[in-house]
């Protein structure tokens, strides 16, 4: 087994047992075809470890914050974002809200599949956009160790000003 299906099976278990524990079920996985639909929609590809997590283990529901977005509302929100003032640079896909129109993103053009932290809060597109991590692989371990900042066991905590490297590649991206 590859790291990409360790990977995979872990998110998977989390997310079983999470949802076992909330007593609600989780979302069924995608068919290979709705996943090659939201690309059609999109106008870019998605990332394979993305499509595998939609597919694989959920649509959505499962992982930081509130969980995934469904993939529906992730191309909603792509769309939406999209047609806003906010200069939303093309094929960088929000996967995750953390409330407050925080949003964690997938730079589907990234052959890692960076993830970007999307906080409008600054008030202005250049200030709004940071690497939260080098690859959605290494996200998705942060969440499943308890290391990334968005987990309450993590010695960084969001209490903390955490303080992100800023998205460099955004104004050649928009």
């Amino acid at each position: 087994m590859n790291g990409t299906e360790q990977l995979l099976e872990r998110v998977a278990d989390r997310a079983r047992n999470a949802a076992h524990q909330h007593g609600k079920p989780l979302p069924e996985p995608l068919g290979a075809g709705e996943a090659a639909r939201a690309e059609g929609v999109l106008g870019f590809a998605l990332p394979p470890l993305l499509t595998r997590l939609h597919t694989r283990v959920g649509d959505g529901g499962f992982g930081p914050g509130e969980g995934l977005l469904s993939l529906r509302q992730a191309v909603a929100a792509y769309e939406g974002q999209r047609a806003s003032g906010w200069s939303w640079p093309e094929a960088v896909l929000p996967v995750a809200d953390f409330g407050c129109a925080v949003y964690a993103c997938v730079d589907c053009r990234s052959e890692a599949a960076q993830v970007l932290l999307f906080d409008p809060h600054p008030g202005e597109p250049d200030l709004a956009w940071s690497v939260d991590a080098p690859s959605l692989a290494d996200w998705l371990r942060g969440w499943l160790d308890g290391t990334a900042w968005f987990c309450a066991e993590s010695p960084l905590g969001e209490d903390l000003d955490l303080d992100l490297a800023p998205w460099a590649e955004f104004r050649s991206r928009i």
